[in-house]
């Protein structure tokens, strides 16, 4: 990794083996809608399924820093949203008007694309009017999905700026989630009680996705190549197959 000497560089302190992080996304989203679907009562798939939306928002991060069509990229969102809506209504029974997650990567990456061409004010009025639609419409992960993929943008130049933010960001999140692990029901010595209170924000259900910060933070170099069509292919194609399997 190379040191950042200015704003428009595409080298970061993060990891730049998206081909790796792209793969355990869909691994670990896959798994998440098995717990969803299946096995709701085993929470550690949906803790192990925390790690999938933010390794898919920071590889929508990675993405526009390399495109060289931003639009084309932003179609490409806009069609596999589209595509993925009906499969998506169907596996995790959801209805027509409850959007799925790709309509909130393709706001977040419209946002970013605002902030990053910084032409006719896009800057503040394409972050603001992504989030206001987010808020407005219901999306899976909503507003607070665009706001993590913004604030992963305006991050990614400092490793450690990048994971204060996230941790930060993945405590808020979580507040007012459920527990995974109940520290209350245990009976220990009363200075470990209250270090165990003060970290019990930590382990509620969606502050789990701190799980994916050291695959970002660091630079795993697996060697794997990235494959485009994987990564669009695979988000209708996982809830089509679990749509059978529920089915049967």
């Amino acid at each position: 990794m190379h040191t950042i000497t200015n704003c428009d560089n595409k080298s970061t302190e993060l990891n730049d083996d998206t081909a790796l992080l792209q793969l355990v996304a869909i691994i670990t989203m896959f798994i998440d809608h098995i717990g969803i679907v299946f096995f709701p009562s085993q929470i550690w798939l949906r803790v192990v399924g925390r790690m999938a939306f933010p390794l898919f928002c920071y590889n929508i991060v990675q993405g526009l820093d390399y495109t060289k069509n931003p639009l084309r990229y932003a179609l490409r969102l806009l069609v596999f949203a589209l595509i993925s809506q009906y499969p998506y209504m169907l596996a995790l029974s959801h209805e027509v008007f409850e959007l799925n997650v790709i309509f909130t990567l393709l706001l977040g990456m419209l946002s970013i694309w605002g902030i990053k061409i910084r032409k006719h004010y896009s800057h503040i009025l394409m972050p603001i009017i992504c989030l206001i639609i987010s808020a407005l419409l219901t999306m899976d992960y909503g507003f607070r999905g665009v706001l993590l993929i913004i604030f992963m943008y305006l991050c990614r130049k400092n490793a450690g700026a990048f994971a204060a933010m996230f941790i930060s960001f993945c405590l808020y999140w979580g507040a007012n989630s459920y527990s995974v692990v109940n520290f209350q029901n245990l009976t220990l010595p009363p200075a470990l009680s209250k270090l165990l209170y003060v970290i019990q924000p930590c382990f509620k259900i969606q502050s789990m996705a701190m799980l994916s910060l050291p695959l970002i933070l660091i630079n795993t170099d697996s060697k794997i190549k990235r494959n485009k069509v994987l990564g669009y292919i695979a988000y209708p194609a996982h809830l089509v197959l679990l749509y059978v399997l529920k089915s049967m």
